[in-house]
């Protein structure tokens, strides 16, 4: 992950751990590239939704899991994602942590 991809994710981040539509929006991207199956999945109108630049962040970070062999997490972000399961999927959160 290059600093511009990383800069662009750590923007989505920040605008999913607040409480708006357009946070909702970004939380899903986020939590759809971590497990889509179990978290859900990123609806791509959702874009329109969303300011233009937070859809140029999520670009660029779709972009960088393109270029990706194989799949990858950003590991050293997991407090953070995890934050943002407990905060979107409550429901999942409880069921993982008992």
């Amino acid at each position: 992950m290059t600093d511009y991809e990383r800069a662009a994710f750590e923007r989505l981040l920040k605008i999913a751990r607040s409480d708006t539509g357009q946070s909702r929006r970004a939380a899903a991207f986020l939590l759809a590239w971590w497990n889509a199956d179990r978290l859900g999945g990123f609806d791509l109108t959702d874009l329109f939704g969303v300011d233009q630049v937070i859809a140029a962040d999520m670009g660029t970070v779709f972009v960088c899991l393109g270029r990706q062999s194989q799949a990858f997490y950003p590991e050293e972000y997991r407090t953070e994602i995890e934050a943002l399961i407990e905060a979107w999927r409550p429901e999942i959160w409880a069921e993982s942590q008992s």
